[in-house]
């Protein structure tokens, strides 16, 4: 130990790991370390520069909660969410995405054609489609959650003027699989940067700005849970998302509908629907689960 170096540090941090240390944890902190040191000794960190790291990490801490979890939001703009998500995506199935750092739990349950809207200002958009598996199966069992933000940008843990859990539900689908519900047609925003990830996008000169999208969690017995999020094609920030979130299969349209006479009286908002509002179709492929 007394004639440790920068050469042999990692080596000897490794062999602090005792018997009792699981094969995967191991492997994990052996690349971990690797990587991390081989960054330290390639770009010959500086006093200052490491003291700036921690200075982050240590503002992410005290900013997070229970609403804002500021490393979930440091892991978007880094490209470790995305990459996490690229990697676990599974042929066949409908791409993963970011969980983002505003997911709550306990949501209202909100049945086939519910309406999510309710008072919410902005265009009408109902939402529809049917959850699978890529074994082809409607997936009658499926539950999904949807949350988003209002027309103002913001979700409704961030807004003490929106009531509680504003735009956010657990869908339940029909017997074929199936989802629908009312909502409003969100609008882009910003991702917090009144902290410690604020300060790197501005560092870097990068913008906040995120496209606008549904955040959707499916799941079903027998496959593998879902979260992701889906983006309209004529979102100005569709190519240039601050947090890598966007996939080429996310991407949907908003069609623009001149009347409700086609509206079948399954949804709770059939009756009071005003022309323009908008479709989307969009479904969910789930990947079977598999053993291991």
């Amino acid at each position: 130990m007394r004639n440790v170096n920068q050469e042999t540090l990692t080596q000897v941090f490794l062999d602090y790991c005792g018997p009792e240390t699981s094969p995967r944890l191991r492997f994990l902190l052996e690349h971990l370390v690797n990587h991390l040191h081989d960054f330290v000794r390639e770009t010959e960190l500086t006093h200052a520069e490491w003291r700036k790291a921690i200075e982050l990490l240590t503002k992410a801490g005290e900013i997070t909660d229970d609403e804002r979890n500021e490393f979930v939001l440091f892991s978007d703009v880094l490209g470790l969410s995305s990459l996490v998500d690229m990697i676990n995506s599974k042929p066949g199935a409908t791409s993963s995405s970011v969980l983002g750092p505003f997911h709550i739990l306990g949501a209202p349950e909100l049945k086939y054609g519910g309406d999510l809207k309710k008072d919410n200002d902005g265009a009408t958009v109902i939402v529809q489609g049917q959850v699978s598996g890529s074994d082809g199966k409607p997936l009658s069992d499926a539950v999904i959650e949807l949350w988003q933000t209002a027309d103002n940008g913001l979700y409704s843990n961030q807004d003490e003027a929106q009531p509680e859990y504003n735009l956010r539900a657990r869908l339940n689908v029909s017997d074929d699989g199936r989802y629908a519900v009312t909502t409003v047609r969100p609008a882009p925003y910003t991702v917090p940067d009144d902290g410690p990830v604020g300060e790197l996008l501005n560092a870097t000169g990068r913008h906040p700005w995120r496209p606008s999208h549904l955040h959707f969690i499916v799941s079903a017995p027998g496959y593998q849970t879902l979260v992701t999020e889906v983006f309209p094609s004529d979102d100005p920030y569709l190519d240039d998302d601050p947090v890598f979130g966007v996939r080429e299969d996310l991407v949907m349209n908003y069609v623009e509908q001149s009347g409700s006479a086609s509206v079948s009286d399954d949804f709770e908002a059939a009756d009071r629907l005003t022309s323009p509002y908008f479709k989307v179709d969009f479904d969910f492929v789930l990947a079977v689960e598999t053993s291991g």
